[in-house]
């Protein structure tokens, strides 16, 4: 049977692409992309021409038999916009039908926005917890942020420029005292990490919110 890699592609910054992930993209029959014109680029810059097959969040299930097909045929890639398949990104399913259909699947680790985060939050804990993105509607938010007021582990979540302004808002209502460890843009261009209670990422942000942000909120004092 053949296998399907699920490789980890850079967050940002293309440099971060590793050697084995360059090789086996280059070796695969095809590649099953979250959003083909972002892979496309990755691979042109890498130098690699393949297949690619959509495999988007939204219609996961209308990709699936087409990326199935083709690992009939030959060994699959599954990558994402950004960093690791399944994470938060398109994938698990993906991975639980090849499984279920014979074949193997295998990791090629690459970055992570978590573990980039977590890195240099400055946070220290036997553990994280991970919610995905913040939720939408402002009760969910104020109840999620509430079940973390006695949580001793970090929590990471991912947040759109669109609403992090509003997320910060209600999180300085709810955990005003909180230390967090905000990063925008992680390994680009215009990377930086803020520092501070919700109130104080907010002042230094003036308002104004640019790219895609990393929240890191510091668990609760021992």
């Amino acid at each position: 049977m053949s296998t399907l890699f699920v490789v980890g592609t850079p967050i940002g910054n293309l440099e971060d692409v590793t050697r084995r992930a360059e090789r086996v993209l280059g070796e695969v029959s095809a590649i099953a992309a979250e959003d083909t014109r972002v892979t496309a680029r990755l691979l042109a810059r890498l130098g690699v021409r393949k297949p690619l097959l959509s495999y988007r969040a939204p219609v996961e299930r209308r990709g699936l038999p087409a990326v199935l097909r083709a690992l009939e045929e030959g060994d699959v890639a599954l990558v994402t916009d950004a960093g690791t398949p399944g994470v938060n990104d398109p994938g698990q399913r993906l991975v639980a039908a090849a499984l279920a259909a014979g074949h193997e699947v295998v990791p090629v680790p690459g970055p992570s926005a978590v573990a980039t985060a977590l890195s240099v939050s400055g946070f220290s804990g036997d553990g994280f917890v991970f919610v995905g993105y913040l939720p939408r509607r402002p009760g969910e938010l104020r109840r999620l942020f509430a079940s973390l007021e006695s949580e001793r582990r970090p929590a990471v979540a991912f947040e759109s420029p669109y609403r992090v302004l509003k997320s910060l808002a209600i999180l300085a209502e709810v955990l005003p005292d909180r230390p967090l460890a905000v990063g925008r843009e992680l390994t680009k261009l215009h990377e930086e990490v803020l520092r501070g209670t919700a109130a104080e990422v907010l002042e230094a942000m003036a308002g104004k919110a640019r790219g895609e942000f990393t929240l890191v909120i510091a668990g609760c004092p021992s």
